[in-house]
């Protein structure tokens, strides 16, 4: 197990997957003292956090589904209204740099996505729960599996 503090040693910036907003918003008992200081430290300045637009996707469907609206607005607001997290258009760039880690490492597509923002954006690390990417060696990737308080 790694410390918060520790895995964020040296980063200003850091990419981030869509589940560890789920899990923030939604304030997930297992996950939960893991991605809370860290959207404080957001929050605070301390790092800036970047995300891509299919996070948007991602994260406002199941409200949509389940009709849902205000946590909708929570997602919402978070990834459209926070100072210190940026939401990141797909743009040429991105999609090529998403093609070359596909292929390199066999990624899907929305994960290429996500870790292609991340690159270009200029982040240091890419937070994430899903440990198959830790196999991706263009940015130190963060699981929270591995994470203690």
């Amino acid at each position: 197990m790694i410390k918060i503090a520790d895995a964020l040693s040296g980063v200003s910036r850091i990419g981030i997957d869509t589940a560890p907003i789920i899990y923030f918003i939604e304030s997930n008992s297992l996950y939960d003292s893991c991605v809370t200081p860290i959207f404080e430290m957001i929050e605070q300045g301390k790092i800036t956090g970047v995300t891509s637009v299919i996070s948007l996707t991602e994260v406002l469907t199941l409200p949509i589904k389940l009709d849902q609206p205000q946590l909708y607005m929570q997602y919402r607001d978070l990834l459209m209204n926070s100072s210190n997290l940026e939401l990141i258009p797909v743009d040429q760039v991105i999609a090529e740099r998403a093609s070359l880690l596909r292929a390199q490492y066999g990624l899907r597509t929305p994960d290429a996505i996500q870790l292609a923002a991340a690159i270009e954006s200029g982040c240091e690390a890419f937070l994430t729960n899903d440990s198959g990417l830790i196999r991706v060696t263009d940015i130190s990737v963060i699981s929270l599996g591995d994470l203690t308080s």
